[in-house]
């Protein structure tokens, strides 16, 4: 999560400019300030286990953030925390199909699918390559993230802000595909300096 701060704070920009286009223009900032309020809660206190920490975070990130971004990713948190339980350690089989959870969750809160140019366009091939290698390949997940954010450039949004614009919406690539792509990317970088194994369980936050 600390890492998922600083990949925001670092990409806040780009996610407000991308937002311009097709959004509020705010997609960014809003992310930031989400993230940076959960940052400092983690620093007062970790919660003891991963699920409770992935909790933690996504009701501050509904309390924080603005739009709808606050409800979709404070659900996505909250769902995967939940369904980890209160294991003081998790597997990566068991953070794969967590984060699978969590992704329907969102698709059923937004009533969203793959195609409509939204987050779950980063996420669902996120969660089908980490489900793929058994939980063991953060790196796919996040390249698979990144990949499905590009791909939202020729597609025309079919909800949220973007739908307002019909076709005026293709040729510009999600905000929200893109930030979630920032999340996974962070779980990705987070694994590599933690330098754990493809067999050890990884740690909490």
């Amino acid at each position: 999560m600390t890492a998922t701060a600083d990949a925001v704070a670092r990409e806040a920009d780009r996610l407000t400019e991308l937002d311009s286009a097709i959004g509020d223009a705010d997609h960014g900032e809003n992310m930031r300030r989400g993230f940076e309020a959960a940052r400092a809660e983690l620093g007062e206190e970790i919660p003891a286990t991963p699920g409770a920490v992935l909790m933690t975070v996504g009701r501050k990130l509904v309390s924080t953030v603005g739009g709808a971004s606050g409800p979709l990713y404070g659900t996505l948190l909250r769902r995967t925390g939940k369904a980890l339980g209160s294991g003081e350690r998790v597997s990566r089989e068991e953070l794969a199909g967590a984060l699978s959870a969590g992704v329907e969750a969102v698709a059923q809160l937004g009533g969203a699918a793959a195609g409509d140019k939204t987050m779950l366009d980063a996420l669902f091939p996120a969660v089908e390559a980490m489900t793929d290698s058994g939980g063991k390949d953060f790196e796919a997940a996040r390249a698979a993230a990144e990949r499905g954010a590009e791909e939202t450039v020729p597609l025309q949004a079919r909800k949220g802000r973007a739908s307002y614009l019909g076709e005026r919406s293709v040729g510009h690539q999600d905000p929200g595909a893109t930030s979630a792509a920032l999340l996974m990317a962070a779980l990705a970088a987070a694994d590599t300096a933690q330098g754990a194994g493809p067999g050890d369980s990884g740690g909490s936050e």
